[in-house]
């Protein structure tokens, strides 16, 4: 079988790098789209999580070692490109807890991809709220974790709702995993 025809969680190293390359650009290229979005956010640093639709995809096309890897380079890469050492800072925690808690709900076979991708959005929250309450000394953060967690669920919900409907036209079995 030719290997283009293949899902992309199958094939030789080649194929698999190709496709990570790919999922690698695509984060990147959510994360500048979200740049440039003019939205009004009522709390700083709040946004949509566009490059999150790659990474839940990632997850649940080939596993977390693979999503870690795409994660924390689009945070570093997107940080240098289209913010600053502070949005490192923030996103990486951020990146990684929300990681953490998409794999160990994924791996429970208990929820759906919305499910773990707003369990996802709500996590990515509390941990910049916590790195925030950390760097911000003498400011209040913690008042807006309520809102940034409401806006994380809401957020992640509807990233999981796209990708239900991406992953299956990507690769059906991976649906069912």
């Amino acid at each position: 079988m030719n290997d283009i025809n293949m899902p992309p969680h199958r094939g030789g190293t080649a194929t698999r790098t190709a496709y990570l390359g790919l999922f690698m650009a695509l984060a990147i290229l959510m994360g500048y789209v979200e740049a440039i979005i003019p939205v009004q956010m009522p709390v700083p640093g709040m946004k949509l999580g566009l490059p999150n639709l790659v990474i839940a995809a990632v997850l649940y096309l080939y596993s977390w070692k693979e999503a870690v890897i795409i994660s924390a380079l689009r945070v570093v890469v997107i940080g240098f490109l289209f913010g600053n050492m502070f949005s490192i800072t923030y996103g990486l925690p951020g990146a990684v807890f929300s990681l953490l808690i998409m794999a160990v709900l994924k791996r429970t076979g208990i929820f759906s991809i919305i499910g773990v991708s707003a369990a996802g959005g709500t996590a990515h929250n509390i941990a910049q709220t916590a790195v925030a309450f950390l760097i911000v000394k003498g400011f209040p953060v913690r008042w807006y974790l309520p809102l940034l967690m409401i806006a994380g669920l809401l957020a992640g919900t509807l990233i999981g709702f796209a990708d239900s409907l991406i992953i299956p036209r990507i690769s059906p079995e991976a649906h069912a995993k």
